[in-house]
């Protein structure tokens, strides 16, 4: 891939202009890709455990799937041997044995002897995902990419979306039936990364004036008038649920109370969407920059360090006092993803020096040189953990760390690939 400067604005003694850590980027995520490559099973990938092996009993899972199908995808773009049918494997059983034949849409995983894993709800939170791969997909040329975005787009459009509230929709039974009353941060995020890489694959800006309306309501409305602590849990009459999984705070999707990974997370897709906007239109609100950066402060105050050791852990409750001590993996990547973008954007100093941190921290503490991979879950005293997350089945998130302080804001990974690699 070319190596451009990823901005102007950026001071002289950034990491980012070095080249030297450019390259070291590129090495990190190449060693994560080898990493995940045994994941692949018939049916699509499944989860690794420490070691790098499949873990015993575990069918092919659809969100790990559509995940790895959009990595490898982009990796694919950038001329990384393997990854183009690793992504194309994904593709084939997104639209295989994966997908519901019979009232559309994607099941959680792979049918074993006879029954599929999770609860048999279609869930926006995968669905998303799915989104996401197959846009990767056709900018790749994947075999069975354009009708497997056409089918994501079908069901995301028909099911999922609510006009009227400006948001997505959270579950529905397997025949679309039995509407979960829930509205959930969450997926609807995720959904905010997907629609901006739907917009820039498919010319309809739709998909971009969807992702504004999302973080309209989550985020210059319900975090913003919490001064940047992102709500997670709703009612469908918008009232905010405080006790939603109270009894359990190390769920991995829907934990109880607040989670900075998520405020800083969102940061960076306000940077994202402010920057797709300023692209394809030449205006954006100008909250969104605003925002930005007020998440980002919260999420490191209410998140990093908090019991003394460093990193940013999982959860907070309402009056900001921490409950799952646990510092996840993905919290750290994206912490380091929103201080890159907040760089990029504004080139203050003080985003280097947290850029610069986390990446030590990572590199100290997550990195495994021993048996590959990251791990996924330290404790509060930053020793190896699996409370919430176990083995080493995510890529996802590790890996875009290393590939987004080398692209720009927009457009989205595979598009910016096919562009920066011309």
């Amino acid at each position: 891939m070319a190596e451009p400067l990823p901005s102007l604005m950026l001071p002289a003694s950034s990491w980012l202009r070095a080249s030297t850590h450019r390259r070291w980027l590129d090495l990190q995520g190449q060693r994560l890709l080898d990493f995940s490559k045994p994941s692949r099973v018939d049916a699509g990938f499944a989860p690794l455990d420490n070691d790098g092996r499949l873990t015993p009993g575990k069918p092919a899972d659809t969100i790990l799937t559509a995940r790895m199908t959009h990595v490898y995808a982009v990796a694919a773009g950038r001329g990384l041997p393997g990854c183009a049918p690793l992504a194309a494997h994904g593709v084939a059983s997104l639209l295989g044995p994966l997908r519901d034949q019979t009232h559309g849409g994607w099941f959680e995983g792979a049918e074993q002897d006879g029954k599929r894993p999770g609860n048999g709800r279609k869930q926006a939170y995968l669905h998303a995902f799915v989104a996401l791969a197959a846009s990767s997909a056709v900018v790749q040329r994947i075999p069975g990419a354009d009708g497997l975005l056409d089918d994501a787009l079908s069901i995301w459009d028909r099911h999922f979306w609510s006009e009227e509230e400006g948001v997505f929709r959270e579950s529905f039974a397997a025949d679309w039936t039995d509407e979960e009353a829930y509205r959930g941060a969450n997926a609807n995020m995720h959904s905010v990364e997907a629609c901006m890489a739907v917009a820039d694959v498919t010319g309809k800006p739709l998909w971009r004036h969807r992702a504004l309306r999302v973080a309209e309501r989550f985020i210059h409305t319900f975090a913003r008038n919490a001064a940047y602590a992102v709500p997670e849990h709703f009612d469908l009459d918008w009232t905010i649920l405080k006790d939603f999984h109270k009894d359990k705070p190390t769920d991995d999707l829907r934990p109880y109370g607040m989670t900075p990974g998520h405020f800083v997370e969102w940061s960076h897709l306000m940077l994202k969407l402010e920057a797709a906007l300023l692209r394809a239109d030449g205006t954006a609100p100008s909250w969104l920059l605003e925002d930005a950066i007020g998440l980002f402060h919260r999420g490191i105050k209410a998140g990093w360090a908090r019991d003394g050791a460093p990193g940013l852990l999982y959860t907070i409750d309402w009056s900001g006092e921490p409950v799952v001590h646990n510092r996840p993996h993905w919290c750290q990547a994206e912490a380091l993803t929103a201080a890159a973008a907040l760089l990029k954007r504004t080139g203050h100093a003080e985003y280097e020096r947290w850029y610069q941190t986390i990446w030590d921290y990572i590199d100290l503490h997550m990195i495994d040189r021993r048996q590959g991979g990251w791990l996924q879950e330290l404790d509060r005293n930053n020793r190896p953990s699996a409370v919430v997350y176990k083995g080493k089945a995510d890529l996802y998130h590790a890996w875009q760390a290393t590939l987004t302080p080398l692209l720009p804001l927009a457009p989205s990974f595979a598009t910016a690939i096919a562009i920066l690699d011309q």
